[in-house]
């Protein structure tokens, strides 16, 4: 099937920029051929001048890039010029993007016409609602406290910021919502590319060495998207775990860069980081 051109569909997220030896690899970036898109699955970086840099160089290379925002991208870090928080902040990348070309969450979902389609191509952006709790913790509360008791707390609880929302959750089943609709408009002939920064499953997380870290990684609200909305492949990133893995016959894929001392202790980063989504690689 497809065909149109003969590029490749590649993804990475986890890029990190405000590390030096991260934003050297993201200099390295190139695609295979011109007619090759880029997926990148959020966690650019903090700073928003860091983020217009890696993106925007990006743009200039391949022939699409479609981005999903991570928690990264929406903090109000203290050092940013940038001062806006929560959704005026979303607006303000969207903003960004646009004017650069690039496909975000917003934006009419692509088409994918090459080897493998066509596919429709959808980045999303859904959060998390403290719904991936460890088992016995039924409330949103008590999981919180179970956390911080263990010492596992995300930054996000400090830098990011739900405004006009109450919290994040509330933030989180309004995106759900709205996204929900948006991909049950979608062609019904076609499969499709979901793309999102946090796992769409709660299975991912079952392989983190701090389990409590899993309240900030999803929702359960996306549990059945993989299946309800025809997904040929499934992209995220967030957990600093890149791997690819099948739930119900469908390719997860994890494509985060993560941290310097993540990748140079476990000697994980090869030359070319980015991976590829379609064709479907053959293992």
């Amino acid at each position: 099937m497809g065909g149109t051109h003969r590029g490749e569909l590649l993804a990475i997220s986890d890029l990190h920029v405000a590390y030096q030896e991260n934003r050297e690899i993201v200099e390295r970036l190139r695609p295979g051929s011109d007619d090759d898109w880029l997926i990148v699955a959020g966690d650019v970086g903090e700073l928003f001048a860091d983020i217009e840099w890696a993106l925007g160089l990006l743009s200039e290379r391949f022939a699409k890039v479609i981005w999903s925002p991570g928690n990264h991208e929406l903090w109000s870090h203290p050092k940013d010029p940038e001062k806006s928080r929560g959704v005026r902040r979303y607006q303000a990348l969207v903003d960004m993007c646009r004017a650069k070309g690039i496909v975000t969450p917003e934006d009419p979902y692509p088409v994918w016409e090459g080897i493998g389609g066509p596919l429709t191509i959808a980045p999303l952006f859904l959060l998390y609602d403290y719904s991936f709790r460890l088992e016995g913790l039924e409330t949103k509360e008590a999981a919180l406290a179970h956390a911080h008791e263990a010492g596992v707390v995300c930054t996000d609880e400090h830098f990011l910021h739900p405004e006009p929302y109450a919290t994040l959750d509330a933030w989180c089943r309004a995106r759900v919502k709205e996204t929900e609709a948006r991909l049950e408009a979608c062609d019904p002939e076609l499969r499709t590319v979901l793309i999102n920064h946090w796992p769409l499953t709660r299975l991912p997380t079952r392989v983190l060495r701090y389990p409590d870290f899993a309240l900030w990684c999803g929702t359960e609200l996306s549990a059945d998207w993989h299946v309800r909305f025809r997904a040929e492949t499934v992209v995220y990133g967030h957990l600093h775990i890149p791997r690819t893995t099948v739930e119900d016959g469908v390719r997860f894929q994890e494509v985060s860069v993560g941290y310097p001392r993540e990748w140079k202790r476990h000697g994980l980063l090869p030359e070319d980081p980015l991976r590829r989504v379609l064709p479907v690689p053959v293992s």
